[in-house]
């Protein structure tokens, strides 16, 4: 299976990226939504992307790329394709779930992306469009590089003297 595009979260002055719970399927499922959307991509199989926000412990919808039509032929749309009232963005009171986001560095890249490992993981409690907890997972750290130190260069000259000068004592 391709790696899904992730849904984008701003949160804490971050931007974060989460692809393991999708919360605007509930609304989606709720048969609210007036249309159905496509996946424009085999990277893409949900046929959207959402931009989400958390201010003040509400999550939001402030953006939508969705795509409708046939799978050769479709169109993208907005977030007033669902919500033509609010087309800056929308309270998430119909999603209650967990947000995983990764953090820091790739530790572990895993089967086609699925299973990769960051240095943490930031687990958001969602019930009803309100923030409930939060806590973060260290998984490691990440290698400090090391400088490599060579030795000294040596000419051909200096090679030789000290092959000489071994043999003779």
């Amino acid at each position: 299976m391709t790696v899904q595009v992730p849904e984008t979260l701003r949160y804490k002055g971050e931007v974060l990226t989460f692809d393991d719970d999708y919360p605007l399927e509930p609304y989606l499922a709720s048969g609210r939504c007036p249309v159905k959307f496509q996946a424009p991509s085999t990277a893409l199989h949900r046929g959207y992307t959402g931009t989400w926000a958390i201010e003040h412990a509400r999550l939001y919808l402030i953006k939508l790329e969705g795509h409708v039509g046939e799978f050769a032929n479709t169109v993208e749309v907005g977030l007033e394709i669902l919500f033509p009232d609010s087309p800056d963005g929308v309270f998430a009171r119909w999603f209650s779930g967990q947000l995983c986001c990764p953090m820091g560095e790739l530790l572990n890249y895993g089967r086609g992306g699925f299973t990769s490992v960051y240095e943490s993981d930031l687990f958001i409690q969602i019930e009803q469009g309100v923030v409930v907890s939060e806590r973060v997972v260290v998984n490691g750290e990440a290698a400090t590089p090391v400088p490599v130190r060579s030795a000294p260069a040596q000419n051909a000259e200096d090679k030789f003297l000290n092959l000489f000068r071994n043999k003779t004592e």
